[in-house]
């Protein structure tokens, strides 16, 4: 993958998320959102996606997270990399130049081919959808 700008990295072995920076400062009021650059420019593979998602720790300490998690980044985009950030926090917080925002996430994808019907076949959860397989924890019963 071709890079322009500062390299996102990987904080330890094994991560699926590489950390993006700031690349600009400000700070966030409570319920203040703002697009945050990257200063970095992608070029991805055909065939592949990236994924623009929340740093666990921003979320849990401050309240900081991504309006549009995940955001999508299409292979064909050239443009730079920028954040959509949102302060769900009771406090201001600020970010500074180099402060990690964000993290990328890089996958391939499988273009779906949509085939339109009248009707859709059964399974077994049907149309059940939000909270339709219960709240807690489920237990199992042994016969």
């Amino acid at each position: 993958m071709l890079i322009v700008g500062d390299v996102p990295t990987y904080a330890h072995p094994g991560d699926a998320g590489a950390d993006l920076h700031a690349a600009e400062a400000l700070t966030l009021q409570p319920g203040e959102r703002a697009v945050v650059g990257t200063g970095v420019r992608i070029a991805l593979p055909a065939g592949h996606v990236a994924f623009v998602v929340p740093r666990s720790g921003l979320a849990a300490k401050h309240g900081i997270t991504i309006v549009n998690a995940p955001g999508t980044i299409d292979a064909g985009y050239r443009g730079e990399v920028r954040v959509i950030l949102h302060n769900m926090g009771a406090e201001p917080h600020a970010i500074a130049v180099g402060d990690r925002i964000a993290q990328v996430i890089v996958q391939r994808i499988e273009r779906a081919r949509f085939v339109q019907v009248d009707e859709l076949p059964g399974s077994d959860r049907g149309e059940g959808g939000f909270g339709s397989s219960g709240f807690g924890r489920t237990r199992e019963t042994h016969a």
